[in-house]
Protein backbone atom coordinates (compact mmCIF):
# COMPACT_ATOMS: atom_id res chain seq x y z
CA UNK A 1 0.00 0.00 0.00
CA UNK A 2 1.04 3.55 -0.46
CA UNK A 3 -0.03 7.20 0.75
CA UNK A 4 -2.46 8.92 -2.01
CA UNK A 5 -2.34 12.20 -3.18
CA UNK A 6 -5.85 12.84 -4.36
CA UNK A 7 -5.81 16.10 -7.11
CA UNK A 8 -9.50 17.41 -7.40
CA UNK A 9 -9.94 19.28 -11.00
CA UNK A 10 -6.18 20.53 -10.85
CA UNK A 11 -5.79 23.64 -13.32
CA UNK A 12 -1.91 24.87 -13.07
CA UNK A 13 0.40 22.11 -14.96
CA UNK A 14 3.63 23.27 -13.17
CA UNK A 15 1.55 22.74 -9.64
CA UNK A 16 0.36 19.03 -10.70
CA UNK A 17 3.74 18.12 -12.35
CA UNK A 18 5.89 19.13 -9.17
CA UNK A 19 3.41 17.03 -7.02
CA UNK A 20 3.63 14.40 -9.23
CA UNK A 21 7.91 14.59 -9.02
CA UNK A 22 7.09 14.14 -5.10
CA UNK A 23 4.91 11.06 -5.56
CA UNK A 24 8.08 9.38 -7.60
CA UNK A 25 10.42 10.09 -5.17
CA UNK A 26 8.40 9.13 -1.85
CA UNK A 27 5.88 6.13 -3.66
CA UNK A 28 2.69 7.59 -3.55
CA UNK A 29 -0.53 7.08 -5.72
CA UNK A 30 -1.22 10.00 -7.52
CA UNK A 31 -4.91 11.05 -8.42
CA UNK A 32 -6.29 13.44 -10.65
CA UNK A 33 -9.94 13.47 -10.74
CA UNK A 34 -11.17 15.44 -13.78
CA UNK A 35 -11.79 17.92 -15.08
CA UNK A 36 -8.55 19.14 -15.50
CA UNK A 37 -7.61 22.46 -16.30
CA UNK A 38 -4.88 21.27 -18.30
CA UNK A 39 -3.94 18.63 -21.05
CA UNK A 40 -2.08 15.61 -18.88
CA UNK A 41 0.32 15.87 -22.46
CA UNK A 42 0.94 19.46 -21.33
CA UNK A 43 4.60 20.46 -22.02
CA UNK A 44 4.37 22.18 -18.73
CA UNK A 45 3.05 19.60 -16.98
CA UNK A 46 5.90 17.24 -18.02
CA UNK A 47 8.41 19.78 -18.04
CA UNK A 48 7.67 20.05 -13.70
CA UNK A 49 8.23 16.40 -13.30
CA UNK A 50 9.99 15.46 -16.48
CA UNK A 51 12.28 12.63 -15.34
CA UNK A 52 9.81 11.46 -13.07
CA UNK A 53 6.51 10.64 -14.75
CA UNK A 54 7.38 7.01 -15.61
CA UNK A 55 7.77 6.16 -12.13
CA UNK A 56 4.55 7.29 -11.07
CA UNK A 57 2.18 5.55 -9.49
CA UNK A 58 -1.38 7.86 -11.67
CA UNK A 59 -4.86 7.25 -11.52
CA UNK A 60 -7.16 9.29 -13.43
CA UNK A 61 -11.10 9.98 -12.59
CA UNK A 62 -13.70 11.27 -14.14
CA UNK A 63 -14.98 13.27 -11.54
CA UNK A 64 -15.08 13.29 -8.04
CA UNK A 65 -18.32 11.22 -7.69
CA UNK A 66 -16.71 8.27 -9.52
CA UNK A 67 -13.64 9.27 -7.06
CA UNK A 68 -15.67 8.60 -3.99
CA UNK A 69 -17.37 5.56 -5.51
CA UNK A 70 -14.71 3.61 -6.12
CA UNK A 71 -12.78 4.49 -2.58
CA UNK A 72 -15.97 3.74 -0.62
CA UNK A 73 -15.13 2.83 2.71
CA UNK A 74 -11.29 5.00 2.12
CA UNK A 75 -9.52 6.80 4.96
CA UNK A 76 -9.52 10.48 3.44
CA UNK A 77 -8.44 14.03 4.51
CA UNK A 78 -9.67 16.99 3.08
CA UNK A 79 -6.89 19.50 3.08
CA UNK A 80 -8.79 23.10 3.60
CA UNK A 81 -8.65 26.23 5.07
CA UNK A 82 -11.50 25.48 6.56
CA UNK A 83 -10.48 22.50 8.09
CA UNK A 84 -10.97 22.07 12.15
CA UNK A 85 -8.27 20.38 12.48
CA UNK A 86 -4.38 20.72 11.96
CA UNK A 87 -2.37 18.65 9.74
CA UNK A 88 -0.31 17.29 12.76
CA UNK A 89 -3.71 16.60 14.51
CA UNK A 90 -4.65 13.04 12.95
CA UNK A 91 -2.70 9.76 13.08
CA UNK A 92 -2.17 8.89 9.07
CA UNK A 93 -2.00 5.16 8.30
CA UNK A 94 -1.05 3.51 5.13
CA UNK A 95 -2.88 3.37 2.73
CA UNK A 96 -4.76 7.12 3.78
CA UNK A 97 -6.12 9.65 0.87
CA UNK A 98 -5.68 12.65 1.26
CA UNK A 99 -7.80 15.38 -1.00
CA UNK A 100 -6.54 19.00 -2.62
CA UNK A 101 -8.97 20.61 -4.65
CA UNK A 102 -8.53 23.37 -7.23
CA UNK A 103 -5.76 25.91 -7.03
CA UNK A 104 -7.95 28.88 -7.40
CA UNK A 105 -11.50 27.27 -5.32
CA UNK A 106 -10.10 24.40 -3.46
CA UNK A 107 -12.64 21.70 -2.86
CA UNK A 108 -16.36 22.01 -3.40
CA UNK A 109 -17.87 23.90 -0.05
CA UNK A 110 -21.04 20.98 0.00
CA UNK A 111 -18.33 18.59 -0.31
CA UNK A 112 -16.39 19.90 2.79
CA UNK A 113 -19.25 20.59 4.70
CA UNK A 114 -20.27 16.67 4.42
CA UNK A 115 -17.64 15.59 5.00
CA UNK A 116 -16.36 18.15 7.82
CA UNK A 117 -15.03 15.44 10.09
CA UNK A 118 -12.33 14.42 7.86
CA UNK A 119 -11.09 18.58 7.10
CA UNK A 120 -7.67 19.74 8.32
CA UNK A 121 -5.53 22.85 7.38
CA UNK A 122 -2.27 23.60 7.62
CA UNK A 123 -1.77 26.00 10.30
CA UNK A 124 -1.38 29.65 8.81
CA UNK A 125 -0.50 33.57 9.98
CA UNK A 126 -4.15 34.88 11.16
CA UNK A 127 -2.74 38.46 9.67
CA UNK A 128 -2.05 36.96 6.04
CA UNK A 129 -3.53 38.34 3.10
CA UNK A 130 -3.20 35.22 1.21
CA UNK A 131 -6.04 32.89 0.69
CA UNK A 132 -3.99 29.51 1.44
CA UNK A 133 -0.60 28.17 0.68
CA UNK A 134 0.57 26.84 -2.74
CA UNK A 135 -0.88 23.58 -3.98
CA UNK A 136 2.09 22.04 -4.16
CA UNK A 137 3.48 23.13 -1.00
CA UNK A 138 0.53 22.13 0.51
CA UNK A 139 0.57 18.49 -0.77
CA UNK A 140 4.23 18.34 0.20
CA UNK A 141 3.81 19.48 3.84
CA UNK A 142 0.94 17.26 4.32
CA UNK A 143 2.74 14.44 2.52
CA UNK A 144 5.66 14.68 4.85
CA UNK A 145 4.25 14.71 7.95
CA UNK A 146 2.18 11.63 7.37
CA UNK A 147 5.51 9.87 5.96
CA UNK A 148 7.20 10.92 8.75
CA UNK A 149 4.45 9.50 11.33
CA UNK A 150 4.91 6.32 9.65
CA UNK A 151 8.79 6.49 9.76
CA UNK A 152 9.26 6.83 5.93
CA UNK A 153 8.33 3.68 4.99
CA UNK A 154 10.67 2.54 1.67
CA UNK A 155 12.22 5.94 2.11
CA UNK A 156 16.09 6.25 2.59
Amino acid sequence: MALHIVLVEPEIPPNTGNIARTCAATGAHLHLVKPLGFSIDDKHLKRAGLDYWPFVTLSIHESLEDFMREYQGATMYLATTKGGKRHTDVAYRDGDMILFGRETAGLPRDFIAAHQDWAIRIPMSADTRLRSLNLANSANIILFEALRQLDFPGLE
